[in-house]
């Protein structure tokens, strides 16, 4: 198909990804800086250029509530969201994972209060990381209108049916404007396909959903979602594969940037990425073998992938934009346990950035890499995170 780009900022860039999948329903609530999306997708709703029946509800609990009953009715069902709205919806979060409803929701990544922040960390979905969604990160725009397809796939995929956050740093992408390559129309529709999930609510055989589950059925139901998430990657890789047939562009669980014959690498997620392999090239001019590790997912956690991978490097900085008070950050946290029973492990140095909004500047980053050469010469390191960037 011929390359064709237009401008869209992030936000824009997931509502014309929603209007080419047209879901039955869309259930939302306007909350800095995810409301573009929703704005943007009313406008194809007002001027009829989608089928969806918009509801407008009174919170972001009540917009996860009325998609759940959506999805359980059979429905495609979307909706979106940031920070201290999916705090709010926090109760239907987990109920929508447990009942297994393949449901889409774009988050644009915030920082959750206090102090009152609108700008762009992953504290939000990091502490709905245990919550039973699928988890994908867009480093930028091309990535978030590509990834609602694919995440859609997922959901609705027999073997998976769990719900799908798909998400994007807050202002740095959501507002910014770059270059995107939608596909027609009918490209989009080949792929997604007729939806096969049917509901679980039907008229001929009525029966609870949700019901209390004591002692008696709890756990084994719990077991059922974790072994659903063991099925995930298999159907990503096979996704991915067949996007990249229809839609001409490849990505993998895990990104590799220049790693080929790297000591040395950086692994982050979402939009920092970007800035990262501007660093990795200027430091490939100095002579410096540094790469870059990209996970795109975080649930399910690619622990066995980035085993394989980070255990050719000689040192990995592994860059968290979110904190665990009292522990250790995240990406760092899960990664470290891969490693514990290998015997083949790199050295690893823990990096929290950009908390709030805050610039992660090719500096800071240029000092990520010193660190790194350092750490793979001597060998010493230890596990505490540094704060980069942030004022003593």
């Amino acid at each position: 198909m011929a390359a064709k780009y237009i401008p869209l900022t992030g936000a824009e860039s997931a509502a014309y990804a929603m209007k080419q999948i047209n879901p039955d329903v869309l259930a939302a609530y306007p909350i800095t800086p995810q409301t573009p999306i929703v704005m943007k997708f009313s406008e194809y709703v007002a001027n009829g250029e989608v089928d969806t029946v918009s509801i407008t509800v009174e919170s972001e609990h009540s917009a996860m509530s009325a998609t759940v009953g959506a999805a359980a009715a059979g429905a495609r069902a979307m909706t979106a969201t940031a920070a201290n709205g999916l705090a709010l919806m926090w109760e239907i979060v987990y109920i929508a994972a447990s009942t297994r409803l393949p449901i889409v929701m774009g988050i644009v990544n915030r920082a959750l209060s206090g102090p009152i922040n609108i700008h762009g960390d992953h504290s939000d979905t990091m502490g709905a990381r245990d919550a039973g969604w699928i988890q994908v990160y867009s480093e930028n725009n091309q990535e978030v209108y590509d990834n609602y397809f694919m995440a859609l796939r997922i959901a609705e995929n027999e073997d998976v049916l769990l719900p799908v956050m798909v998400c994007q740093d807050g202002f740095i992408t959501s507002h910014s404007v770059e270059n995107v390559m939608p596909a027609p129309d009918q490209v989009v529709k080949e792929f997604i396909g007729k939806k096969k999930f049917k509901g679980l609510l039907t008229a001929e055989k009525p029966f609870t959903i949700g019901p209390l589950d004591l002692q008696d059925y709890y756990f084994e139901h719990k077991k059922q979602q974790h072994e659903a998430m063991k099925k995930v990657f298999p159907v990503i890789e096979a996704i991915q594969k067949e996007f990249a047939e229809k839609f001409g562009r490849k990505y993998d669980v895990i990104e590799e940037y220049r790693t080929e014959d790297a000591d040395i690498v950086i692994m982050g997620m979402s939009s920092v990425m970007g800035t990262v392999k501007e660093v990795i090239d200027a430091a490939r001019e100095k002579g410096i073998k540094v790469g870059a590790v990209k996970p795109r997912f975080f649930r399910p956690f690619p622990g066995e992938y980035l085993k394989k991978i980070l255990s050719k490097f000689k040192a990995v900085g592994i860059l968290d934009r979110s904190d665990s008070f009292g522990s250790l950050p995240p990406l760092f946290t899960e990664t470290a346990a891969v490693f514990y029973t290998s015997s083949t492990k790199p050295l690893v140095k823990s990096y929290i950035h950009g908390l709030g909004g805050r610039d992660t500047t090719v500096k800071l980053l240029e000092k990520v890499v010193t660190d790194l050469q350092k750490l793979s010469e001597t060998g010493e390191g230890n596990f505490t995170s540094e704060y980069l960037g942030v004022r003593e």
